[in-house]
């Protein structure tokens, strides 16, 4: 554990100190999306990555909390601190009375399941016009606040989402090292042999599934007080398979892993734009490369890589790379 401590340690010390050398505010920007993109992707590890069960819908829950933020802070002026805290508890509690019937699902079935479900709430966004501004969105949400500190500029924002985000991978951290984490990866790896151990499968599969809606909304809460703007289109389904994605290039059950498929995909597309056209091949092409070559995600392949450089350059033969 005095290992896990240390590199959490060492994380958080380089993303408190990534904005010092940064003078443009756009890289700035994009930073923030990669913070708002990560505390996504590790709630969907939580789900995917440890207790091996697919969701197409996260997409959903991510703009349940947008929305719920948005509309009771921009249309009725309650407290946004309050409202994010409200938008978590609800979108948990929803997560947990849906997971019953959809988590008995498995394979296929639950990926078309949640496929639904996230395709449902975008509906709902859109044709919902009163409510949530439907196609043309809903502007006018406030800035979060404490006290006269305002989070108004890209380096305030930055502070505050990655604040929120280390809270959660060290959250995710100690989960993963507990006795809950180590029933998660039973139920990955096999349900039966888990239920044969005493683990309540059906039980911790939903709380799992719950607690990994519960992170996204307040991810969802915090992108509408950032972005002071929401619309459906942020939410749809090429959304969620993209933290799929994320999920599985950062590499599965590595909740840094989870920071570096984020960290990619967020970044890639910036990096792209000087293609123009050419930058959905070179994006499809890097992926993949990922998937033939890295199956194990960055958090795996990179120690591998390396090592194997490493062996060639000396001569020598060296074995796996281990992660923690």
């Amino acid at each position: 554990m005095k290992r896990e401590v240390v590199k959490f340690i060492i994380f958080a010390a380089l993303v408190m100190l990534a904005p010092l050398p940064l003078k443009q505010s756009y890289l700035l920007n994009v930073l923030v999306f990669v913070g708002i993109n990560t505390l996504l992707a590790v709630a969907l590890n939580l789900l995917l990555g440890f207790a091996g069960q697919i969701s197409l819908g996260h997409a959903a829950f991510f703009g349940m909390g947008a929305y719920l933020s948005g509309i009771l802070t921009a249309n009725f002026g309650l407290n946004p601190w309050l409202i994010i805290v409200l938008a978590a508890v609800t979108v948990g509690g929803l997560a947990f009375v849906l997971g019953f019937p959809i988590l008995k699902l498995k394979g296929h079935y639950l990926a078309m399941a949640t496929l639904g479900f996230g395709i449902i709430f975008y509906i709902v966004f859109n044709e919902t016009i009163g409510l949530t501004g439907g196609p043309s969105g809903l502007p006018g949400i406030p800035n979060l606040a404490i006290g006269s500190l305002t989070f108004d500029n890209d380096l305030k924002n930055y502070y505050l989402i990655w604040g929120v985000t280390l809270l959660t991978i060290l959250l995710c951290v100690n989960l993963a090292h507990s006795r809950i984490g180590r029933a998660l990866r039973a139920i990955h790896d096999s349900e039966v042999a888990a239920r044969v151990m005493g683990v309540n499968v059906r039980l911790l599969k939903v709380q799992i599934f719950a607690l990994s809606a519960a992170i996204s909304a307040v991810a969802g809460s915090l992108y509408a007080h950032t972005m002071t703007f929401i619309s459906p289109t942020s939410f749809g389904f090429n959304f969620s398979v993209e933290l799929v994605t994320m999920v599985i290039i950062g590499g599965l059950g590595s909740i840094y892993g989870s920071f570096l498929g984020a960290a990619l995909l967020t970044l890639l597309p910036e990096l792209l734009r000087a293609f123009r056209d050419y930058d959905i091949i070179a994006y499809g092409a890097l992926l993949v490369f990922m998937t033939i070559f890295m199956p194990g995600g960055l958090v795996r392949g990179i120690p591998d890589l390396m090592l194997f450089l490493w062996s060639r350059l000396t001569g020598k033969r060296g074995g796996n790379a281990q992660t923690g």
